[in-house]
């Protein structure tokens, strides 16, 4: 790896560094099951999960949730989550590549839209929170964007220019939210979208987040 003393990865926590696929899964079904709807396969969540989530609910749904499920949902969705959680680990290879990253001079922080408090001392229990500049989970309510918390998290770091910035996620809103700042984004297969439905943003689509650092390097030179 090159000296890239400038480059900087912004890197996505759940479905990218953390592999929570089956926590998601299963907390998506108990948030389905309040509202008597059928669980779905992990295919078919891929294939249809988008960002704000309540239009992820709406496509299954057929409308928007009411304001009323949408929070039972929500919370039934977080409570799952938090339990199952605990039996998910860092992706193959993740604590490789950030330590390599970092080694090469280059510098990365995470952008996550879990939340903030839960965020920090979870990736401290990975021990690689020393690798990042800066780690921001979400703060506010649930539901919404990346692109707004991409704006005031790139604004917090200084030294790091937009147009030298590659963010790695898993999902369509990564990239969406990648553009709003003058940023490039890399998108990386084994999260929460499947191939096809990455491949339409029209940013690189990889399968595996070694690929994914490569091709951030390319993109960032």
């Amino acid at each position: 790896m090159g000296k890239q003393s400038d480059a900087h990865i912004v890197w996505d926590w759940n479905g990218t560094l953390f592999h929570d696929n089956d926590a998601i899964i299963g907390a998506t079904n108990a948030a389905f099951a309040e509202l008597g709807l059928a669980p779905i396969t992990m295919e078919q969540y891929r294939a249809m999960y988008c960002v704000p989530v309540p239009k992820f609910y709406e496509r299954l749904l057929g409308r928007l949730p009411t304001e009323a499920e949408w929070v039972v949902m929500d919370e039934t969705f977080h409570r799952y989550y938090a339990e199952h959680r605990v039996g998910c680990g860092l992706t193959a290879g993740a604590a490789e590549l950030l330590a390599g990253w970092r080694s090469a001079g280059g510098s990365q922080s995470l952008l996550s839209m879990y939340v903030h408090d839960e965020l920090v001392p979870l990736v401290r229990g990975f021990g690689i929170e020393t690798h990042f500049i800066r780690v921001d989970g979400r703060t506010g309510p649930s539901g919404g964007s990346k692109a707004e918390h991409m704006v005031r998290h790139l604004a917090a770091l200084s030294g790091v220019n937009p147009t030298r910035t590659v963010v790695i996620g898993d999902a369509a809103d990564d990239a969406v939210a990648a553009l709003h700042v003058g940023a490039r984004a890399v998108l990386y297969t084994g999260g929460s979208h499947s191939r096809a439905s990455l491949e339409v943003v029209g940013v690189p689509v990889v399968d595996t987040l070694e690929e994914a650092v490569t091709e951030a390097q390319r993109l960032a030179a």
